[in-house]
């Protein structure tokens, strides 16, 4: 894939790795690509290859990397996954257990990144055909429930599909399905919109990750699948180490969005 100037992308990994920004990168770098993150042990690499190439939607792949290589040339220069993400998920056992700034203290010769599709790409040409994307309006992270829609297995790899939710007007959600689809490699189109109990959302105002965002009385929420689909997978497969990122802090990339649409 394409780049373009490296200034806004590689001076905000520039800014995670040097710790001044910790926050939520969304609207972050502008015209960028930006990738969700799991690092698993080799052992469990191909299982987890597998399982996303059987849940594309959840799990969009836009790269691997060797194990024990911190470098991703193909998504940036310069990038080191250990530092370079504003704030990261530490989990043992399934359990989480930190959330740090940089995981350079902690990395392993075995370990094996994936970069995974995010919906902040389609964001932006949310925002280009004047749709609503309420927690950048409201300043907020964007909120992601955990379903009762089941992810296809792959390996010791499965569990519930996480979704990510933005509230519009019926006629706005009906173009944000037609802007979305033309981006498969970053989710593409939405999951389900409407009653939040039929993929087995109890409370919309309670997001599991994220922060809940203000729904208008004349509002519908839509749901997109989510790459913190990884996140849920491990809670429920509890591997004995695994790296993510935190939700909403996202890997800023050299990668044009522009570049993603399919058509």
């Amino acid at each position: 894939m394409p780049f373009i100037a490296l200034s806004d992308a590689h001076q905000a990994r520039l800014d995670a790795r040097s710790g001044r920004v910790t926050g939520p990168t969304a609207n972050l770098a502008p015209g960028h690509v930006q990738a969700n993150l799991a690092i698993l042990p080799a052992a469990l690499a191909d299982d987890f290859l597998r399982f996303c190439q059987r849940n594309p939607k959840s799990c969009p792949l836009l790269a691997v990397s060797e194990p024990g290589n911190p470098s991703l040339n193909e998504l940036g220069v310069d990038i080191d996954i250990r530092s370079d993400i504003p704030r990261y998920r530490v989990w043992h056992d399934g359990v989480l257990v930190d959330e740090p700034t940089d995981v350079r203290d902690i990395w392993r010769d075995d370990l094996v990144s994936f970069l995974i599709g995010c919906s902040f790409s389609f964001e932006e040409a949310m925002l280009d055909n004047g749709l609503p994307v309420r927690h950048i309006e409201q300043g907020r992270n964007v909120p992601m429930y955990r379903t009762n829609v089941p992810t296809v297995p792959a390996g010791v790899f499965s569990g519930p599909m996480v979704v990510s939710m933005r509230p519009m007007k019926v006629a706005e959600a009906i173009r944000a399905i037609q802007v979305t689809s033309r981006f498969p490699s970053v989710h593409g189109a939405p999951v389900h919109f409407g009653d939040p109990s039929q993929i087995g959302i109890a409370d919309i105002h309670k997001p599991e990750y994220g922060d809940a965002v203000d729904i208008g009385e004349d509002e519908i929420p839509v749901f997109w699948a989510c790459g913190v689909t990884p996140q849920s997978v491990v809670a429920s497969v509890r591997p004995e180490f695994c790296i993510t990122h935190a939700p909403g802090h996202m890997l800023v990339t050299d990668l044009v969005n522009s570049r993603l649409a399919a058509f």
